[in-house]
C-alpha cells in the first residue's frame, strides 16, 4: 500500500525561490569579502618590471575588462536564477581583475607615473596653389 501525497506545485517553486535566494546571498557575501583580499592568481610581482607607458596600456586594459565582466555579471542577473549564475560564473574573474587593477595602480604610484597628454590632431596647414611647373601659361598663338 502506497500513500500519496497531495501535489502543491505553488509550494515546491516558493520553497525553490527561497533557496535560490539563500544561496545566492551566501555566495554573494562571501565574494564582497574576497574583493577585499588580494587574489590568489594575481601576481604580486607581476608589473614590477613595466615601465610607465606599459602600466598605462596595462591599466586602461585592466578597465576595460573589468566593465566588460560587470556587463555580463549585470546580464546575466536579468535572466531565472540570473544572481546565482552572475556570482558563480563571473564574480571570480571580478576579483581577479580588481585585484590586478591594485597591482597595476600600485606601480604606477611607485614609478611615479603620470597619465600621458591626449594625442592632439596636427594643425591643418593652409591650402597654397601649387606653382605651375613651366611657368606661367600663354595662350597659343600669342607671341612675346
Amino acid at each position: 500500500m502506497s500513500v500519496r501525497l497531495p501535489r502543491r506545485p505553488a509550494l515546491l517553486r516558493a520553497v525553490a525561490i527561497v533557496v535560490l535566494f539563500a544561496a545566492a546571498a551566501g555566495v554573494s557575501g562571501c565574494a564582497q569579502i574576497g574583493d577585499s583580499v588580494p587574489s590568489a592568481f594575481a601576481d604580486p610581482a607581476k608589473y614590477d618590471l613595466y615601465d610607465c607607458k606599459q602600466l598605462e596600456a596595462e591599466r586602461t586594459s585592466l578597465a576595460t575588462r573589468a566593465a566588460d565582466q560587470e556587463k555580463l555579471m549585470a546580464k546575466a542577473q536579468t535572466g531565472v536564477g540570473g544572481t546565482v549564475v552572475s556570482e558563480v560564473v563571473y564574480r571570480n574573474e571580478l576579483i581577479s581583475i580588481h585585484s590586478q587593477q591594485r597591482l597595476a595602480d600600485q606601480a604606477w604610484r611607485a614609478n611615479k607615473c603620470h597619465e600621458s597628454p591626449p594625442d592632439t590632431p596636427a594643425a591643418a596647414a593652409p591650402a597654397t596653389p601649387a606653382p605651375a611647373a613651366n611657368g606661367p601659361r600663354t595662350p597659343r598663338g600669342v607671341i612675346h
